[in-house]
């Protein structure tokens, strides 16, 4: 499914998964996010951050009337505030959402998948 986007030229389409990668960016952008983490780890069978071509794996959108929800998929670092990287991935996901591609973002959901130690 694609949010259709109507202009006086013609029709937009963009596709959920150009939605994904834009979510995904946006999100491993903020400053504690260490990755991307698959939405159904078990099924998948993959513990590991997603790569830049896999974000699709770990973004859900959903279309509703005026606009689409986004739950996103993360892993944070150990010792960052959960909450804090959680509100940062938020905004920074609205804004690129309606700066980009245009589309209103109604929610973000954020779903800690998991926290990271990272060596030095």
């Amino acid at each position: 499914m694609a949010v259709k986007i109507k202009t006086q030229y013609g029709t937009i389409d963009i596709t959920n998964e150009v939605i994904a990668t834009v979510v995904g960016g946006a999100a491993t952008d903020n400053y504690g996010v260490v990755g991307m983490a698959s939405k159904n780890q078990i099924r998948d069978n993959v513990n590991d951050i997603l790569r830049r071509e896999n974000y699709a794996r770990g973004v859900v959108v959903r279309q509703e009337e005026n606009g689409v929800a986004i739950d996103v998929f993360i892993i944070v670092s150990y010792g960052t505030k959960i909450s804090e990287v959680s509100r940062n991935v938020q905004s920074k996901v609205k804004y690129n959402l309606e700066t980009m591609l245009g589309v209103n973002a109604n929610s973000v959901n954020v779903i800690v998948q998991g926290v990271r130690v990272l060596a030095d």
